[in-house]
């Protein structure tokens, strides 16, 4: 710790001496609580460690082309509740010094990164999944030839406040083909990626020091469509079970393909994504591969289905499956599977439309496990390459949103869900299908002045895993810096039935921001841009604090 903070000081001692007018210091402070309570009827006791708080402090300044930058972390007396327990104490986490013009792009330190869509290589942070996963080494951008962007990079991977095992060396190149032929009709872009992990095999024989995974890709946009195309490969590797290498034989490569198309022009619009995933799971230490904090996640690979804002909505979801399981009862070699988005308005002042128009989307995705076929006393398989295995996800969504008048606007979906929820949330009980279907009614009012009245209705229908919900909310907003609200989510067709009730609001000056709650938690996945981590069931007070400068 004492030699972060030296090293850091050091950093910064130059900047200091240049002119403070052509300095800019910026930075943020954000610090989320809780205070945990004993619920009999939810059958919750509050740990020892009842009060939790999760703190992050950045400070950054620039010089012309200069910058440099340090985030501090406290998780005192220890994180909040589902987050990874590696991250006790408090401590400088990160820090960085770099140098960009037109033609170089230097990092020295901590920092994120991704080649492409991020299928070879993310590193990033998501404060309220617990994850940062920032390479601590040395980046190199290059774009001193023209329509050819190079970017080297070279360190280890952040574990908590330490960093891993394994080193990881990457190399993303992209070629802009239609800027470079003079072409403006159309865009045509070239990438291609090389990610290594090294990793000392120790004690373990057979197990390959270095893994290695290549990419390639291609975008192409033409008029009102568009489209992707990203193929990966990854060298054999050996598999792990709860930090358990189960094979030690190089005999299993991975791959992930990727293609996104669309097609966009007003009133109307149709995206479709497909991926393939098999054995892709790539960590900076062999060991953590499956670990239920997303730590030390080299690729980034979130479920490709809608994402939702609603209570109901958020019970049954889905978490990408990409691992090779063998020795398990669900055995899987990983997922197959489509999303579909689709838009279209009916136009102001026409007949269907009314005075404001009305907007439709529809959602549909499939995920499905690869057709496989396991041989477990020689701990291998095969499987087919565009055949579907037992369906893992299935969800149709279908919604309107419209404006009645000046005041009053509205948005009503249904949906209709199947899921395997063994298979989602990793249950050694192996497969457990839910069907489900949810409604939502939601309705906001707007009183003038920036006052504002919002009501939520929902209901989930299913005749397994713990029957009916029915939800709602309501929302009540003085002005544009100052609301309340109340929710509850009703589990009715649950023995015995439970309310998981919330209250709470929050409050907005200038670049601050305060907001509370107080209620229960209902406990399973908390997902984020199809990246989920698992909270359980608990009551308290959360407190959130947000100030930037």
């Amino acid at each position: 710790m004492r030699k972060t903070l030296y090293f850091v000081m050091l950093l910064y001692l130059p900047f200091l001496a240049f002119s403070q007018e052509n300095l800019n210091f910026y930075g943020s402070l954000e610090s989320n609580s809780q205070w945990l309570q004993d619920d009999e009827e939810l059958e919750f006791t509050a740990p020892p460690e009842n009060f939790r708080s999760n703190n992050y402090f950045t400070f950054n300044f620039e010089y012309q082309g200069f910058t440099a930058g340090l985030q501090y972390e406290a998780y005192l007396p220890t994180p909040l509740l589902g987050y990874d327990p590696r991250l006790e104490g408090n401590e400088i986490a990160s820090y960085y010094a770099g140098y960009k013009n037109e033609i170089l792009d230097v990092t020295a330190g901590y920092f994120y990164e991704q080649f492409g869509s991020g299928l070879i290589l993310r590193f990033w942070e998501d404060r309220q999944l617990g994850i940062n996963n920032a390479m601590k080494g040395i980046r190199l951008g290059f774009r001193g030839i023209e329509h050819l962007e190079l970017t080297a990079l070279f360190g280890e991977q952040r574990v908590g406040f330490e960093t891993s095992e394994g080193t990881i060396g990457g190399l993303d190149v992209n070629l802009d083909l239609s800027s470079w032929a003079g072409a403006e009709a159309y865009d045509l872009g070239l990438g291609a990626s090389v990610v290594n992990r090294f990793q000392n095999a120790g004690e373990f024989e057979n197990v390959p020091a270095s893994v290695t995974a290549f990419s390639g890709r291609v975008n192409f946009n033409f008029a009102n469509f568009f489209s992707e195309l990203e193929a990966v490969y990854k060298q054999p590797d050996v598999l792990v079970y709860n930090r358990s290498i189960t094979n030690q034989r190089e005999t299993f490569g991975g791959s992930a393909w990727l293609l996104n198309f669309g097609y966009a022009i007003p009133g109307f619009g149709i995206n479709a994504t497909l991926r393939r995933l098999e054995n892709f799971s790539f960590y900076s230490d062999r060991l953590a591969e499956g670990n239920q904090y997303n730590r030390q996640l080299i690729n980034y690979v979130p479920a490709l289905t809608k994402q939702h804002d609603y209570l109901l909505n958020n019970i049954y979801v889905y978490s990408s499956q990409p691992r090779l399981l063998l020795l398990t009862s669900q055995r899987q070699a990983g997922e197959i599977g489509a999303q579909i988005d689709l838009f279209f308005s009916l136009p102001k002042k026409s007949f269907l439309g009314g005075k404001y128009g009305t907007k439709f989307e529809f959602n549909y995705s499939n995920w499905a496990g690869l057709d496989s076929k396991f041989d477990i006393p020689d701990n291998t398989y095969t499987s087919e390459f565009f055949s579907r295995g037992e369906t893992y996800f299935r969800e149709v969504g279908f919604s309107v949103r419209k404006r009645w008048n000046k005041e009053w606007s509205g948005i009503y979906s249904i949906t209709d869900i199947k899921i395997d929820e063994g298979v989602t949330i990793g249950s050694p009980l192996g497969f457990y299908f839910i069907n489900a279907g949810i409604g939502v009614i939601e309705n906001t009012y707007r009183l003038g002045r920036g006052r504002s009245v919002r009501l939520e209705l929902q209901h989930l229908w299913t005749k397994n895993d713990r029957g009916n919900w029915a939800g709602g909310l309501l929302e009540y907003n003085f002005s544009p810096t100052i609301g309340i609200y109340a929710a509850d989510s009703w589990n009715y067709g649950g023995d015995p039935a439970f309310h998981y009730y919330n209250f709470g609001g929050s409050y907005s000056h200038g670049s601050a921001r305060i907001a509370f709650n107080y209620g229960r938690q209902r406990g399973g996945l908390i997902c984020i841009g199809g990246v989920c981590r698992y909270v359980p069931e608990n009551t308290g007070l959360s407190v959130n604090l947000q100030l930037s400068f």
